[in-house]
């Protein structure tokens, strides 16, 4: 009797059960978003950049691995961020994009060294900077929710290791996109600026981290 009730039990509980469709792997997941967010970012850049002069500046050694650095440290934070969304996978996830991002400050801390603080004859970097710091935001947030949206689909365990990654990504790919506007070289200003751009990005991004569960 025991036993009929038990199958009863199981029958009724899975009655209308839809089947789940479970999630592509997390670096797949990955190249989808990023191809993606290539195809939107593209298109802008096609629009409104001086691709010769992006071309030309960053012909130089220092500024093309400063971009590069940019751009893996993006790469870097959003698989670490599908990686880590899944409670399966290393918690050592959130450290991978540490390696590029030392690279890009370490880059950019350079050209600081010969371009100084930015307040000489071109005084008006200063002003120029706090563009910079509202392009980073203003491009980083559209890409947070629409990143959120993916992530959630995963339903994470830990919310802060994941938005933390997550925002770093974003952030450092709005920096990334920021060079194709930058026409004058980084100074301690501009990098100050991109770097607390940066960590507001994170800082919100990491504040509304219950979204993703």
């Amino acid at each position: 009797m025991e036993k009929h009730n038990t199958e009863q039990l199981i029958e009724s509980l899975s009655r209308g059960l839809a089947p789940v469709r479970p999630l592509l792997p997390p670096a797949r997941r990955a190249l989808l978003w990023l191809a993606a967010a290539a195809l939107l970012i593209g298109a802008a850049l096609l629009r409104f950049a001086d691709l010769g002069s992006f071309a030309a500046r960053y012909a130089a050694p220092r500024m093309a691995l400063e971009a590069v650095a940019m751009l893996l440290t993006a790469v870097t934070a959003i698989v670490a961020a599908f990686h880590l969304s899944l409670p399966d996978r290393s918690s050592l996830w959130r450290y991978a994009p540490l390696p590029p991002l030392l690279l890009w400050i370490a880059t950019s801390g350079l050209g600081c060294l010969q371009y100084g603080l930015g307040l000489g004859p071109a005084g008006d970097r200063v002003g120029e900077s706090s563009h910079c710091f509202a392009f980073i935001i203003g491009v980083s947030l559209p890409l947070t929710a629409l990143f959120y949206a993916v992530l959630r689909r995963a339903r994470p365990l830990d919310l802060l290791p994941v938005a933390l990654t997550a925002s770093l990504g974003v952030a450092a790919l709005a920096a990334f996109v920021l060079q194709f506007f930058h026409h004058f070289d980084v100074t301690a200003t501009d990098l100050t600026l991109h770097m607390a751009a940066v960590l507001v990005v994170v800082g919100l991004a990491s504040a509304s981290r219950r979204v993703l569960a």
